[in-house]
């Protein structure tokens, strides 16, 4: 199979980023209190799950499916994903995200009751925290998730594991991830997800925007780094099974070679 060019995948990371911004932003916007029936924190944080289990099937083959600059620079550090394709990959994701929130902004203006000044899905901390958190656990709440997100991503693509199941331990992560961290921050762990709409907001949004690329790119490198050095361990592990049966099955073959002779020709 070859490689798909640079601009291709460009674009599948832009395709991607505005699903996984319209797709869980707009399931916060228009859903999640929809008079009887809305979905609530639960439905929202599924709404982001699937957005990044759908296109991890959709376009990974074609970019990866990153859809997220903290998740570009942690495999990265890695050693994943080359540096030179870093900030093309960025630039896509973080268009993608403002596109998809402009679009969700056209939408929910229809909406006679929509107003922007609620926030449009916005990330934010202390008075802009959903739950009334501080900065501090904010910032903690962030890079302990983008971590935890980077080490489940890196885990189920890595050459040992189960193959074809990543796009579920992935999106089932990022559903974990959002209900643990709606209530801190409305959740991003992703700096594309949080300028979308701090891009409309503006004010406060943009204010405390600085945040929600610093800690996700921290918890992002940690969680490369982290599960690079892990991962190597295991790869080299002789008491990894994988390792255990090759290694048996080798040696079987080595002495049945030498007990049985090959036919006279």
């Amino acid at each position: 199979m070859v490689p798909a060019t640079l601009t291709k995948r460009m674009l599948a990371e832009a395709i991607g980023t505005f699903w996984l911004v319209f797709g869980g932003c707009g399931a916060a916007v228009i859903s999640a209190a929809f008079p009887k029936v809305g979905i609530g924190l639960l439905g929202v944080a599924f709404a982001f799950g699937l957005t990044v289990l759908t296109m991890a099937y959709a376009i990974g083959h074609v970019s990866g499916c990153h859809l997220n600059p903290a998740v570009s620079i942690g495999l990265c550090v890695g050693k994943r994903f080359p540096a030179k394709d870093l900030l093309p990959y960025i630039i896509s994701q973080v268009a993608g995200g403002i596109i998809a929130a402009g679009v969700l902004l056209l939408i929910a203006s229809g909406n006679p009751d929509f107003r922007l000044s609620d926030g449009l899905a916005s990330n934010g901390y202390g008075a802009h925290s959903p739950g009334g958190y501080n900065l501090a656990s904010c910032f903690l709440g962030e890079v302990v998730l983008t971590f935890m997100f980077l080490m489940i991503i890196m885990g189920s693509t890595a050459r040992l594991a189960p193959q074809g199941f990543a796009p579920l331990a992935i999106g089932l992560g990022l559903t974990l991830i959002h209900l643990i961290g709606i209530p801190l921050t409305n959740l991003s762990v992703n700096p594309a997800r949080s300028t979308g709409p701090a891009v409309f907001v503006g004010g406060w949004a943009l204010g405390q925007l600085w945040l929600f690329w610093v800690a996700p790119i921290i918890g992002g490198a940690l969680g490369g780094l982290a599960y690079s050095i892990l991962g190597a361990e295991v790869a080299e592990s002789p008491t990894s099974p994988l390792e255990r049966l090759t290694q048996q099955s080798e040696a079987v073959a080595e002495t049945a070679d030498r007990i049985v002779p090959e036919p006279p020709k």
